[in-house]
C-alpha cells in the first residue's frame, strides 16, 4: 500500500507576518483541501467545544480559519459535536450550545452556525453500517453529521486517561456517536468497588449518568449496579481513594477498536479531510471540567486525507518530544520505582492503551499507518 501524505507546519511565526490562523489555511491548501468539491455543499466541521472550566481546547480562531476557507470554496460550513453521555455542561443541546458559546464558539466568532449533531436530547441519530466491522455492525451517529455532504475533523491532539491520546480517530469515532453510540462504545468494562477502601463520600455518584452506582445507607458504602453500568469510567476518575477498579482489563482495547469502527462509519462514502493541532497537550480529555499543565511542548499543525496516518504522525512526533517539567508526565517519571514504558502517553496515564486503536483501524481499512511527512 502506498504511503499516505501528512502535511506539517510548526507554530513559529515572524514579526509582521501571517498569524497562525492564516498559516493553518496555507497548510490546508498545500495538503489538498481545495481538491474537494464543496460548491453548495453542507460541510460538517467536527471539533470539541471543551467542557466548562477547561481552557486547553482549541481556540475558536482555528475553527474560524477552517470555516472561512470552506466558504471561500463555496461550501456551507457548520461546527458540530454530539452530546455527552455523562453529567456535565454538554449532555443536551441547550446546555451544550451554552457551553460552546461561553467557550467562544458563536456564529459571530467562528463565522458559521454551531449545530449539535444528535439533537436536543442526544437521541437524533442514524444507524450507519460499518464496512468490515468486527465489534459494531451499525454505528449510531448524530444525524446532522451524517446529513452533511463533506466531513472535516478539526482535532486538539492531547493525552487521554483511557485511550492514551485523543486524536482524529477519537474526535470522530467517539465524538460523532450519539449518546447511545457513546454508550455502545464504552459498554465493555465493568468496575467494582472495594468496600474496604470506599469512604462513602459519594463523589463518584455525581459523575454517573446511568444509575450505575447505588449507595448502601446501612453500611455507608457505594456499590455498582452491573445492569445499568456502561463502563464509562467517570467514577474511576472521581474516586480519590482508589476504591474503584475495573474487572475487564481488555476494556480499553475494545473501546479503541469500537472507536475505529465508528470513525469508518462516519467517513466512508463521502469526501473527508482531517486536521490535528498538537498544542496545549493536556494529560486528560477536554471533557474534563479542568485541565492540567501540558505534558509535552507545542509541536505543530498536521493535515491529511487519511485520519489514521494523521494520528500515527502526531503520536510519532509526540513520542520524539521531551516531556514538559512540572507536569503529570514528569512527576510520574520522577517517582522512585516508577516503571518507565518509554511511551509518553502510557507513562502519563499507566492504565491507558492506544496502540490497539491504530492497529485495528488499519486492519479494517480506515487508512494507512505508513505515511510521508511533508513539512512546510
Amino acid at each position: 500500500m502506498a504511503q499516505s501524505k501528512v502535511y506539517f507546519t510548526d507554530f513559529r511565526t515572524t514579526a509582521f507576518g501571517d498569524g497562525l490562523p492564516v498559516k493553518l489555511q496555507k497548510l490546508l491548501r498545500k495538503a489538498g483541501i481545495g481538491t474537494i468539491d464543496m460548491e453548495g455543499k453542507f460541510v460538517a466541521i467536527k471539533l470539541h467545544f471543551g467542557e466548562l472550566g477547561n481552557i486547553s481546547y482549541l481556540r475558536p480562531n482555528y475553527a474560524r480559519a477552517v470555516a472561512d476557507l470552506v466558504k471561500e470554496m463555496g461550501g456551507k460550513p457548520f461546527l458540530t459535536d454530539c452530546n455527552t453521555m455523562y453529567p456535565g455542561s454538554r449532555k443536551n443541546a441547550l446546555e451544550h450550545l451554552e457551553c460552546a458559546w461561553q467557550n467562544g464558539f458563536t456564529p459571530l466568532t467562528v463565522g458559521c452556525p454551531v449545530i449539535i449533531g444528535d439533537g436536543l436530547k442526544g437521541t437524533d441519530d442514524i444507524n450507519v453500517p460499518v464496512d468490515g466491522g468486527e465489534y459494531v455492525t451499525e454505528a449510531k451517529i448524530g444525524r446532522a453529521i451524517m446529513d452533511a455532504d463533506v466531513f472535516i475533523s478539526l482535532t486538539h491532539f492531547k493525552g487521554h486517561e483511557m485511550t492514551g491520546f485523543g486524536g482524529a480517530i477519537k474526535n470522530i469515532g467517539m465524538g460523532c456517536g450519539s449518546r447511545a453510540g457513546k454508550t455502545e462504545q464504552h459498554s465493555n468494562g465493568k468496575p467494582y468497588i472495594s468496600e474496604e477502601l470506599c469512604r462513602g463520600c459519594r463523589r463518584c455518584l455525581r459523575e454517573c449518568a446511568n444509575n450505575g452506582l447505588v449507595f448502601d445507607e446501612t453500611v455507608k458504602k457505594m456499590h455498582v449496579d452491573l445492569n445499568n453500568c456502561v463502563g464509562c469510567s467517570r467514577c474511576l476518575g472521581a474516586c480519590n481513594f482508589d476504591a474503584i477498579q475495573f474487572n475487564d482489563n481488555n476494556a480499553n482495547a475494545v473501546l479503541n477498536c469500537k472507536m475505529a469502527e465508528y470513525t469508518k462509519a462516519v467517513v466512508d462514502g463521502r469526501p473527508h479531510f482531517h486536521i490535528s493541532l498538537v498544542v496545549d497537550v493536556s494529560p486528560n480529555c477536554d471533557c474534563h471540567g479542568e485541565n492540567d499543565a501540558p505534558i509535552l511542548p507545542n509541536i505543530g499543525m498536521f493535515a491529511s486525507f487519511d485520519p489514521l496516518a494523521l494520528d500515527q504522525a502526531c503520536v510519532d512526533a509526540c513520542l520524539a518530544a521531551e516531556p514538559m517539567p512540572h507536569s503529570q508526565l514528569s512527576d510520574h517519571l520522577s517517582q522512585p520505582g516508577f516503571l518507565d514504558r518509554h511511551d509518553h502517553f502510557t507513562n502519563s496515564a499507566p492504565e491507558s492503551e492506544w496502540k490497539s486503536c491504530l492497529e485495528h483501524a488499519e486492519k479494517i481499512g480506515l487508512g494507512n499507518r505508513c505515511y510521508e511527512l511533508i513539512s512546510l
